[in-house]
C-alpha cells in the first residue's frame, strides 16, 4: 500500500493513514522534548564558566562526532557533491554556529526558561522569510492572523510596556535572534537542500562538521583559545557532552525513528512541548521565576503558530505545516 510522503531537511518520510499504538511512540516523544528542552538548562550552565563562542564549539564538535559514529553504525556517508557542501556552510552558519551562540550570550543575561520560550518563535519567522525571500510558500488568511498573534505574544513576553533597555532585555533579543537564524535556515535549507536524494543523518553530520570548521576558527579570533576540556568542571564538562552527544546525536536518532511511525507532522508536533520542558527544567533545577506576562504571551505566541500551522480550525496539507516547523529537529537547541 502506498502512502503519500513529504520531506523534512532531507529526510523522506512516511504519513502512514494507520493509527500507531502510543505505547511505541510516545516515549520517545515525550523523552525528545524533555532532551531538547533541558538543552538550555545544559546552556546556562555552560556559560557560567565557558564563553558562548567556546561552549557553542565544545558542543557542535561532540554533536558532530555523535552522528559520525552513527553513521558508520548504520553503514551511510557524508555527501560527495561540492555544491550541497556549499549550501550547508550557509547553513551550518545560521543554523547552528550563530543561534547556539546567540542563546549562549542571551542565557548570560536572561533565564533558561525564557530562552527555551523564545526558542518557540521560530516558526513565526520562518513562514514570512519563506513567503517573501525564498518564496516556497504562500501567504494565506490563516497564517496572516497567526503571525500576527505570535507577534502580538512576543511583545507581551517581551513586557514592551515596561520599557525597553537593560541586560534582560538584550539578552531576550539575542534569543529572539537566535530563532530568526533558525527561521533563515530552514526555508533556505528547504529551497536548496531539502530536495536531494540525501538522508537526513548524513546531511545533519555533514552541517555540524561544516559549524565545527566555522567555530574552530571564529571563535580563538573573539573569545581567545578554548580551554582544555580537562581544565573544566565536571559539572561544565557533563552540559558539554549532553547538549553535543545528547541534545543533538541521541535526539536526532530518536526524532528519526518518531518520524517514521508517526509521521512527520505529528513528529514536528514536539516543537509544543519543548518550551513547557524549558520552564519545568528551570524552575525546579535553578529555582528560575518567570513574571507573570512571560508565559501569558508565550501561549499567545504558541497560538499562533498553531493557527499559522493550520492546527487550529481547519487543518492545511500536511507538507505545508511540516516544512514551517522543521525548525524544532535544528538543534536545540
Amino acid at each position: 500500500m502506498s502512502h503519500p510522503r513529504s520531506r523534512v531537511s532531507g529526510v523522506t518520510a512516511d504519513f502512514t493513514p494507520d493509527r500507531p499504538a502510543l505505547r511505541s511512540w510516545l516515549p520517545g516523544f515525550v523523552g525528545l522534548a524533555a532532551i531538547w528542552g533541558s538543552s538550555f538548562l545544559f546552556i546556562k550552565v555552560g556559560v557560567a564558566e565557558l564563553h558562548p563562542l567556546h561552549l557553542t564549539l565544545y558542543r557542535v564538535a561532540a554533536g558532530a562526532l555523535t552522528l559520525l559514529v552513527v553513521l558508520v553504525v548504520v553503514r551511510d556517508r557524508l555527501p560527495r557533491d561540492p555544491r550541497v557542501w556549499g549550501h550547508l556552510a550557509v547553513v551550518a552558519g545560521l543554523g547552528v554556529a550563530l543561534p547556539f551562540t546567540l542563546f549562549g550570550y542571551g542565557e548570560q543575561r536572561v533565564e533558561s526558561m525564557l530562552a527555551g520560550i523564545w526558542n518557540a518563535t521560530t516558526p513565526l519567522v520562518v513562514l514570512p522569510l519563506a513567503v517573501l525571500v525564498f518564496r516556497t510558500e504562500r501567504l494565506t488568511a490563516r497564517g496572516a492572523v497567526g503571525l500576527g498573534l505570535g507577534f502580538a505574544g512576543v511583545t507581551v513576553v517581551l513586557g514592551v510596556w515596561q520599557g525597553v533597555g537593560g541586560a534582560h532585555f538584550a539578552g531576550q533579543l539575542m534569543c529572539f535572534g537566535a530563532a530568526a537564524c533558525y527561521g533563515l535556515a530552514i526555508p533556505y535549507q528547504k529551497r536548496f537542500i531539502a530536495g536531494r536524494t540525501l538522508s537526513g543523518l548524513s546531511l545533519s553530520a555533514a552541517q555540524l562538521v561544516v559549524a565545527t570548521v566555522q567555530l574552530a576558527i571564529v571563535a580563538p579570533l573573539v573569545a581567545g583559545p578554548p580551554p582544555l576540556p580537562t581544565a573544566l568542571s565536571p559539572r561544565v564538562l557533563a552540559a558539554v557532552l549532553a547538549l553535543g552527544a545528547l541534545g543533538t546525536g541521541l535526539a536526532f536518532v530518536i526524532h528519526l525513528r518518531n518520524i517514521r511511525i508517526v509521521g512527520a507532522s505529528t513528529a514536528s508536533t514536539v516543537t509544543y512541548l519543548i518550551p513547557v520542558f524549558a520552564v519545568l527544567i528551570g524552575a525546579v533545577v535553578l529555582g528560575e521565576r518567570l513574571t507573570w506576562h512571560q508565559p501569558v504571551g508565550a501561549l499567545i505566541v504558541l497560538l499562533g503558530v498553531a493557527v499559522s500551522q493550520g492546527l487550529v480550525g481547519r487543518r492545511r496539507p500536511v507538507a505545508a505545516a511540516v516544512d514551517r516547523r522543521a525548525l524544532a529537529e535544528s538543534a536545540a537547541r
